[in-house]
């Protein structure tokens, strides 16, 4: 038999970081708010042990404090999620309880009971307030609802209760600092003295995140910490670190087991395989390949499991990802390590999502390497799109490379790499490039896959440059080099020479570079066709220009702005028109150098391509100054320093707006 208390329940020792949600509870509670359509009845809804029932009595102990219910609060706990939950039949027996109806006075059959009970509230003029906690769908409430308006109605439930004609408050996990607090507080509350989260704030921090800022587990986690009293946090951050499911570890596993243990069957499964995603954030589509479902049937299952927060539905771009809670995750991963049955199902989802990754970053990839009178890439119809779908991605692609070091996956992710290698140097992520080129290297050399180990090498080392590390990036290419080499491959030799003298160039190794980029020449023009050999002359032409050989650098650079004009490669014609115009400068030919900087901005510009925007203008300025026009070299470096800020490159625009600020 339930209880209702007409006493509320105290507010859990500890409650914090709510104000936010208080403060959207708080109108819809009060009775005395004026409003054209009020509303009766409010539904707090989110994953178990979230903070529903403590944030609901909060709310009650504050109305009551300020009087807002006069007649009374009822509060009812359906433990609708246990294995024998109660009834609302049962519920108005205990709600009758409550407002003082026993023994003879209670009526023998279950109309009557109703009818009394509705009766009750109807002639109490006087504002109550009915919390019914944790109820697990909407017939265990619709019956107890008041009629009229001027009762109040609080329903916790882990699903959003969309049945009812509720305002629908979803709570979610705490943010950073709150959780932080609710560590602290409750460390001192047990322990005035327990000063180790003012003395270990990062290790409270980590440990909020192994938690998943989800209130009950830091509070077991907490609880943890006070039995080993004399230990630091960051001693059980070690420990929750190397455990495989934190929801063991943390004790809170039933509370997921509970939740997975009502969906039915196909939600189930598609909440495992989400589970094995490689974000924790992915789209319908990458959804929908996991599932091998038709997308309607995908976004229903979504839905579903949205309304029982166990998957947090993100609105982006007239589109919406999927967001599973970090301990989610980690349960349902949990599920399928134990089954042989559920691995394998799990690891043909993950094999669907590698292939559809694979073809679509082909695409991608296709589309922004593509020239005139090549076959157009599917899906993307140009370069925008290209860019918007890898952007959107991105995530999921870095991490789903990362499945290479499984014997299973290792062919597919290493593939995959490379066909994020373009992507990355566009956005300038090196540090993703250098992380998934590794991950591809290891791989293929574990498989002994020399080609994909050279491709891998070759990537990782112009990786390895643009972040600045010239001497590892010679290493890295050095080793392709070597692979090409052994594998008769001349045109991957020619990469990774012309590669390799790129590196010594910034190196400081002029003329070695001036070789490895003669070399890596020769081989272009006899297999790589005019594209290439367009690259491999406007190297050679920065290594001369880098050794002082400044005429034969011009040349150079000329001879590889007709080939890309020949070839219609619009975006490196650009690169050409700037390098040729910083030989200019360097030879004393002024005006040539600033009308071939122009050009090379005007075409950046076209492509979005802010960084080599930004230093086109960089080399503009310099030309200004060189020719004693302080105010136009003003001018370009303040463009400057915003192309470089638009290509999220800030030293270079600090760089550049203290070049402009000497001008002043």
């Amino acid at each position: 038999m339930p209880v209702a208390t007409a006493a509320l329940p105290g507010v859990p020792a500890g409650f914090t970081g709510r104000d936010d949600d208080l403060a959207r509870l708080m109108p819809v509670l009060d009775p005395g708010a004026e409003s054209e359509l009020p509303v009766v009845i409010c539904a707090v809804s989110g994953l178990g042990g979230i903070g529903k029932t403590s944030l609901a009595l909060c709310a009650a102990h504050r109305a009551v404090r300020d009087g807002w219910f006069p007649g009374g609060t009822l509060f009812v706990d359906f433990r609708g999620y246990d294995e024998d939950p109660v009834t609302a039949d049962q519920a108005v027996l205990a709600l009758l309880d409550g407002m003082g109806v026993r023994g003879a006075d209670l009526p023998q059959t279950v109309a009557g009971q109703y009818g009394l009970y509705r009766r009750l509230l109807a002639e109490e003029q006087r504002s109550m307030l009915l919390i019914l906690d944790n109820a697990s769908d909407a017939g265990q409430v619709m019956p107890l609802v008041p009629g009229g308006d001027h009762h109040r109605v609080l329903i916790t439930s882990r699903d959003r209760l969309t049945e009812l004609d509720a305002r629908l408050i979803d709570l979610d996990v705490l943010g950073a600092e709150a959780a932080a607090e609710l560590v602290g507080r409750a460390l001192r509350l047990s322990d005035g003295g327990d000063d180790r989260a003012v003395r270990e704030p990062g290790a409270v921090g980590e440990l909020a995140v192994l938690c998943g800022h989800h209130p009950l587990a830091l509070r077991i986690a907490v609880g943890m910490l006070r039995k080993r009293r004399y230990r630091s946090v960051a001693s059980l951050v070690s420990e929750l670190r190397g455990v495989a499911d934190r929801t063991e570890a943390l004790g809170i596993r039933p509370v997921f087991q509970a939740a997975y243990g009502q969906l039915p069957d196909v939600q189930a499964r598609l909440l495992r395989l989400l589970c094995l995603a490689p974000v924790a954030e992915v789209g319908t589509e990458t959804a929908e390949v996991m599932a091998d479902l038709p997308t309607h049937e995908t976004f229903d299952l979504l839905e579903e499991l949205a309304a029982s927060h166990l998957v947090t539905p993100t609105p982006r771009d007239g589109d919406v990802r999927w967001r599973l809670h970090d301990l989610v995750r980690a349960f349902g991963a949990g599920v399928v390590a134990g089954d042989a049955e559920l691995r394998e199902e799990g690891e043909a989802a993950q094999e669907r999502v590698l292939e559809s990754y694979c073809r679509w970053a082909d695409a991608g990839d296709d589309r922004l390497r593509w020239l005139p009178g090549m076959v157009e890439p599917e899906r993307f119809l140009d370069r925008a799109q290209a860019l918007a779908w890898f952007d959107e991605e991105r995530a999921g692609l870095v991490a789903a490379v990362q499945w290479a070091r499984e014997e299973r996956f290792a062919d597919t992710a290493v593939r995959l790499s490379e066909r994020l290698a373009e992507y990355l140097d566009w956005r300038r992520y090196f540090d993703d490039k250098i992380t998934v080129c590794r991950t591809a290297q290891e791989a293929a050399h574990h498989a002994g896959k020399l080609a994909s180990e050279a491709t891998a090498w070759n990537n990782l080392g112009n990786a390895m440059a643009q972040a600045g590390r010239a001497e590892d990036a010679i290493d890295a290419l050095t080793r392709a080099l070597d692979l090409y080499q052994a594998d008769g491959d001349d045109l991957g030799e020619a990469m990774a020479g012309n590669n390799l003298g790129n590196a010594m160039a910034q190196a400081g190794r002029a003329e070695d570079a001036v070789d490895a980029l003669t070399r890596a020449l020769n081989l272009y023009e006899t297999s790589g066709g005019r594209q290439r050999e367009a690259m491999g002359w406007n190297n050679l032409g920065s290594a001369l220009r880098h050794a002082g050989r400044t005429e034969e650098a011009i040349e150079a650079h000329t001879r590889a702005l007709d080939l890309y004009q020949a070839v219609g490669d619009r975006l490196r014609e650009g690169t050409a028109w700037s390098n040729l115009g910083s030989a200019f400068r360097d030879s004393g030919r002024v005006e040539e150098a600033i009308r071939s900087q122009q050009i090379a901005w005007e075409i950046f510009q076209e492509f979005e391509d802010w960084y080599r925007a930004g230093a086109a203008l960089h080399n503009l300025a310099l030309a200004h100054e060189t020719a004693n026009s302080p105010a136009e070299a003003r001018i370009h470096w303040l463009r400057a320093a915003d192309a470089f800020t638009g290509a999220n490159a800030p030293d270079m625009a600090a760089a550049a707006q203290s070049r402009a600020d000497a001008l002043t």
